[in-house]
């Protein structure tokens, strides 16, 4: 599993961006694979879950998700859900110990957030879609809500598809230039005439910023060419293949 400095240094805060491996799962979804949407067998995505729980000292209870659709919905968690109740959203915050706030992922970027000084932790799933439409913003926004500042947020950019791996068609940029036109400084012109290379990573920790957070960390990770540690849904696509894995994102505030 990955963590970042900023998250580790803050205390009673427990992270991790975890990779593929040290899972029970076979095939496509070999080995660490955490996401029921998968057509894995949900008994191994179940055991996968328990041992990502233990690798981070927390019992397998403690993890919640959500169903992600790509939407801004975030919601503040008091209580820890089944998974078969999962509600649509695509972000999570709370200010209650034990629970562990997760995020899946396969391209898109996950984002762990806490306050350095309130114990108030988020964690987001940005898509270009939730991104360019605000989950980030209201992410911060209900972390605020319970008593967090922007200025004492440390944000994490998880592994997602990099810059050299995602390439979108001629359409693509017009809304981003459209929000802001600085955004197109996170095109790229591509080899193919009149497509580009997007820079969602970047995107997103840029959105971070600008709602104050003054402390964004980036992993220098691409899930979709590095094919031994992260399931990448683009890299499933080019490769003909019928499915793809789920890795798990989490944060918690120890008890």
């Amino acid at each position: 599993m990955i963590t970042v400095s900023a998250l580790n240094d803050i205390g009673r805060v427990r992270h991790a961006f975890f990779t593929r491996n040290r899972g029970v799962s076979t095939g496509l979804y070999a080995s660490l694979n955490c996401g029921y949407g998968s057509h894995d067998d949900p008994a191994n995505v179940t055991q996968n879950r328990a041992l990502a729980m233990e690798l981070m000292e927390q019992p397998a209870s403690a993890l919640v998700t959500v169903h992600q659709e790509h939407t801004t919905r975030v919601i503040t968690v008091s209580q820890p859900w089944d998974a078969k109740d999962a509600p649509v959203a695509d972000a999570m915050v709370t200010d209650r110990p034990g629970i562990a706030l997760g995020i899946l992922t396969a391209d898109c970027v996950p984002v762990l957030l806490a306050d350095t000084k309130k114990g108030i932790i988020g964690a987001a799933h940005a898509g270009w879609k939730g991104a360019i439409k605000g989950v980030l913003e209201e992410t911060v926004t209900r972390m605020v809500d319970l008593g967090a500042r922007p200025g004492t947020i440390a944000a994490a950019v998880g592994p997602s598809i990099s810059q050299r791996s995602y390439e979108v068609g001629p359409e693509f940029p017009a809304p981003f230039i459209a929000e802001n036109p600085e955004n197109d400084q996170f095109f790229a012109p591509s080899k193919n005439a009149g497509h580009f290379m997007f820079d969602l990573p970047a995107f997103v920790a840029r959105k971070l910023a600008r709602v104050g957070i003054t402390e964004v960390i980036r992993t220098p990770c691409d899930t979709c060419r590095e094919s031994d540690r992260f399931f990448s849904y683009r890299r499933a696509c080019q490769n003909g293949e019928t499915d793809y894995g789920r890795c798990l994102s989490a944060i918690v505030l120890e008890r």
